[in-house]
Parts: structure tokens; sequence; C-alpha cells
């Protein structure tokens, strides 16, 4: 099966979407980089090429892993499956 979603590292919470775009009720199948697994998502929104998908459920507050670095807080809360971007995630550095 070919990869839909990219996961950097084992912490992460969310992976990249690495093809033309992901459709509701999709079956990804998902590469952990950091250890070559694999394992797989069923997405809830419409994902296009390099945005990111919620790998858990994350609640307003929550820190957003990427890299296994902190790149974000969560201001609306995501289910597992959604579509993470500026509606829902912002930098803490502003």
């Amino acid at each position: 099966m070919a990869t839909d979603i990219i996961i950097h590292d084992k912490k992460d919470n969310v992976g990249v979407v690495v093809i033309e775009k992901i459709t509701p009720k999709q079956d990804c199948a998902c590469w952990i980089m950091e250890d070559d697994s694999s394992t797989n998502i069923q997405s809830l929104d419409e994902i296009p090429l390099g945005h990111k998908i919620a790998m858990t459920d994350l609640n307003e507050g929550d820190t957003i892993l990427k890299y296994g670095h902190d790149i974000g807080k969560v201001v609306k809360s995501i289910k597992k499956g959604e579509h993470v971007h500026v509606h829902n995630v912002k930098t803490k550095k502003w």
C-alpha cells in the first residue's frame, strides 16, 4: 500500500499529507519515519497535499508536535482525522 501520510517522530500528534489530497472517510496509510513503522487513520475532512492531519484527539490549549518539536497550540478542539491548519492552531510565538 502506498503512503498517504508521513509522521516524522513517534511523539508527533500530527502527520503530513503526501498525496494530492485526502478525502473524507478515506482510510490512509501512515509511515512513521523515526522507526520505519506504519499505522492507519481514517480522515474526517478533505486535506490537501502538505497539510497536517490530527493523529489523536486534541483539546484547546494542547501542544502540536511535529518532528518531535512544539510547533503551536490548539485554539479549537480537533478530532482524530481532522484537518490541522490555521483555523484551529496558532503559533506560540505571537
